[in-house]
């Protein structure tokens, strides 16, 4: 990190340092101040945001908090106005993004930036960020996984043709698909219809402290990292999971990457610095998109990731993008447990789960 970069990072929280200038901040309900200190009333006994609309208090009822927990613990409680804001604030910029989905879903081309940006009554740099803040996604990162979604279902209906299949997700010519198809199924159309004929997946299984486990490559990336107790078992959910593909046992090369991804396995806050090739639904990979931002020794519940992505109310759908993940640990689904704390379902046992989690927080 430069200089400059360290500056720009700093200067907000010294320009907030004293309380001089953060009653400024309060006066002026300045909204970059939200995040950097909280103030009590002491005439009411609630603490508010720098921004919230509240009347403005008199001076010296007022003193300053560096967190609200600080705040909670001095015997003050949150202002309603204040949560009621915050909450109306998520309510409308979840109901824009749904607006944006849903407009991105019904076109024949995916709409460009400005477009959907001046459709919901944004600026493109506002309305970039509101998005990918609340789907975990680009605009265009969300296009392409609607579209890809879209592909496969034409393409598994058993009457359509594949030219059909192409105009049906979209595509107003065959040239425009076949520059795409690649990178939204991995391989050509044909192939992709008739379950992967010509795709070739290499893979080995070995064990590690989890059990066995079973890394494969596709021409894309690591494609499937399952976790179990019976080798053959493993490999056969493979076969199922890619059909008609052609498995190809690895070679010492291959076993090096095995090697890391069972160091990886083995200790998460590694990190596992090799290409992924994740296919899902467009809401599956909101929800994968979102797990790989919680960092390891962390948790969060299904009802938060629902909320993350902007679907507050989707909390069994984001349970079953959970269970259909095919990237054991590298999307880590394993940190998603229930309000309550506890451990929940884990596609690949939850004594599995709980040893992963040990492993992170130790």
């Amino acid at each position: 990190m430069n200089s400059t970069t360290k500056t720009r990072s700093l200067a907000p929280k010294a320009a907030y340092a004293s309380d001089a200038q953060r009653w400024a901040a309060v006066q002026a309900r300045d909204a970059r101040a939200d995040g950097h200190f909280v103030y009590g009333v002491r005439t009411t006994g609630v603490y508010c945001r720098p921004s919230a609309s509240t009347r403005l208090p008199r001076r010296e009822n007022v003193e300053f908090f560096a967190t609200e927990r600080a705040a909670k613990a001095a015997g003050y409680r949150a202002s309603q106005r204040a949560a009621g804001d915050r909450t109306a604030v998520a309510a409308q910029r979840a109901a824009l993004v749904a607006k944006a989905c849903r407009l991105i879903e019904r076109a024949e081309t995916p709409p460009a930036l400005d477009a959907l940006a001046a459709a919901v009554g944004l600026s493109p740099f506002h309305f970039h960020r509101v998005f990918r803040s609340q789907t975990g996604l680009t605009p265009k990162a969300y296009a392409s996984a609607f579209r890809a979604h879209k592909l496969r279902a034409e393409l598994g209906g058993k009457d359509a043709t594949v030219t059909e299949a192409i105009y049906g997700a979209g595509f107003n010519s065959n040239s425009r698909f076949y520059a795409a198809s690649n990178g939204l199924l991995g391989m050509r159309a044909r192939d992709y219809r008739a379950g992967g004929p010509n795709m070739q997946i290499r893979f080995a299984v070995g064990q590690c402290a989890l059990g066995a486990i079973l890394v494969a490559q596709s021409q894309r990336g690591i494609c499937a990292i399952l976790l179990g107790d019976d080798p053959e078992s493993l490999v056969e959910d493979l076969q199922d999971q890619f059909p008609k593909a052609l498995l190809i046992g690895g070679d010492a090369a291959f076993e090096r990457l095995v090697a890391q991804v069972v160091g990886f396995v083995e200790a998460p806050s590694l990190g596992l610095n090799l290409p992924l090739d994740v296919q899902g639904t467009a809401f599956q990979e909101r929800v994968w998109q979102a797990l790989r931002e919680v960092p390891p020794g962390a948790t969060v519940s299904y009802a938060q990731v629902a909320a993350r992505i902007g679907q507050p109310k989707a909390v069994r759908a984001v349970a079953q993008a959970c269970g259909a993940n095919p990237l054991a640990v590298a999307i880590p689904c394993h940190r998603v447990v229930r309000r309550s704390g506890e451990l929940s379902g884990y596609r690949w046992g939850v004594e599995r789960k709980r040893e992963l989690l040990s492993r992170e927080s130790a």
